[in-house]
């Protein structure tokens, strides 16, 4: 098992920043490539990054290409979302993911563990 524990979420203003983190423990967090989806009300899940195990390899979606960056830091077992230039289309719950799989995070309905949430508004 993996636990996965998100944190940083808040209201912020268009145009501002924030960073989220998701915390991991249970099995070795460094074999697993990492990711974050968001769910605004009333749509559907979206898929947000990924990271590879080593940190090599990274994706995102095409709405927050240019804007949002994953990272992680598998020393401290935790996984980041550094996301700027915010607009309220960005306000939404985001989970963070493990799988042992990299390339089909953005794809894959199954994927292996999921965060709780955390809620992000971005005020216009």
């Amino acid at each position: 098992q993996v636990q996965l524990v998100e944190s940083g979420g808040g209201l912020v203003q268009a145009g501002g920043s924030l960073r989220l983190s998701c915390a991991a423990s249970g099995r070795t967090f460094s074999n697993y490539a990492m990711g974050w989806f968001r769910q605004a009300p009333g749509k559907e899940r979206e898929f947000v990054a990924a990271i590879s195990w080593s940190g090599g390899s990274r994706y995102y979606g095409d709405s927050v290409k240019g804007r949002f960056t994953i990272s992680r830091d598998n020393a401290k077992n935790t996984v980041y979302l550094q996301m700027n230039s915010l607009k309220p289309e960005d306000t939404a719950v985001y989970f963070c993911v493990a799988n042992w799989d990299f390339g089909t995070i953005a794809s894959n309905p199954h994927l292996d563990y999921w965060g709780k949430g955390t809620l992000v508004t971005v005020s216009s």
